[in-house]
């Protein structure tokens, strides 16, 4: 598949009789694992799925929701108005898992589903078990609430929110895990991940700006098919992230957050910095006063 500004965005469905917002699967995004929807259901709506021989996340947006499922019951998940109010409640399912998602008010929320190989135990991840660490420095300064890390009981799937600043950058210096490599010893230097990028700003004329380029040891670029596109970004916006470096920045006056789902060959984060711009990190003085965006337990920071 040749990638292009075109087809690595997908935008959202404006219309008002749907209430599914975006979508991308496998086919679409021009890989293997990777299946994600955000939605928007009224109050007392009720929205059906089967796992089937996929594990699954759904991370609600704003509002909140109920869950029945033959692996489980789940009620008032879902504690903020929108995504820059607070940290967010998940719902991790893993396969042949029927469910029904209730929306106990006006809600939204996201679904990815991807391959999975064994089974694993339900597990409702609360505001209280989300971390957050604040990365970066000066005008790098980010906030991630980790939803899923390397580590947690499932096969695939990793899942994180990025809060970014106005006038900030993130996913800076460019980083990329396009390869599967380890050392000598066997330790893991970088995995060959998809991922997706699911954009949120907090007014509607707000925008940011990705860029999406491939380096001399991705496949694409041996393959003699290229990335580098910059790609502008607003509310709802789904970009995808076949290989290479993909760092973003968030326009002044307007917090950029987004929603990174991670999936391949390793439940893993590990990925390496481009080299041209990795000294960036040596000249921080201090983390963005402006964040964490909200009030956080200290406990929870790492």
């Amino acid at each position: 598949m040749k990638y292009n500004a075109t087809n690595l965005v997908i935008h959202p469905n404006r219309a008002h009789d749907t209430d599914l917002i975006v979508e991308s699967n496998p086919e679409v995004a021009g890989w293997e694992y990777i299946h994600f929807q955000s939605w928007r259901l009224h109050a007392s709506q009720t929205w059906y799925f089967s796992t089937e021989e996929y594990e699954m996340v759904l991370v609600v947006f704003s509002g909140s929701i109920s869950v029945t499922s033959n692996r489980g019951e789940w009620e008032s998940i879902g504690k903020r108005p929108n995504v820059f109010a607070g940290l967010p409640e998940a719902l991790y399912l893993s396969r042949n898992t029927n469910l029904s998602v209730i929306a106990q008010t006006e809600c939204t929320f996201g679904v990815a589903w991807v391959p999975a190989w064994r089974d694993h135990p339900p597990r409702l991840i609360s505001t209280q078990d989300v971390t957050v660490e604040l990365r970066g420095g000066d005008n790098v300064s980010r906030q991630i609430n980790g939803i899923i890390r390397p580590g947690f009981d499932c096969d695939r799937l990793v899942v994180v929110e990025v809060l970014t600043p106005g006038g900030n950058w993130s996913s800076y210096p460019p980083h990329k895990h396009d390869v599967h490599r380890s050392d000598e010893k066997g330790n893991l230097l970088e995995a060959d991940l998809e991922e997706i990028y699911y954009y949120k700003i907090d007014k509607p004329e707000g925008y940011a700006f990705q860029r999406i380029y491939t380096g001399e040891n991705s496949p694409l670029q041996k393959a003699g098919e290229p990335i580098d596109e910059v790609v502008i970004l607003r509310d709802d916006d789904l970009v995808i992230i076949p290989e290479g470096y993909h760092p973003v920045t968030s326009a002044p006056g307007y917090t950029t957050y987004y929603l990174n789902v991670l999936a391949g060959s390793a439940q893993a984060l590990n990925a390496v910095d481009d080299p041209q711009y990795s000294w960036v990190k040596e000249t921080y003085r201090s983390i963005d006063s402006r964040l964490p965006l909200y009030p956080v337990d200290p406990r929870q920071r790492i």
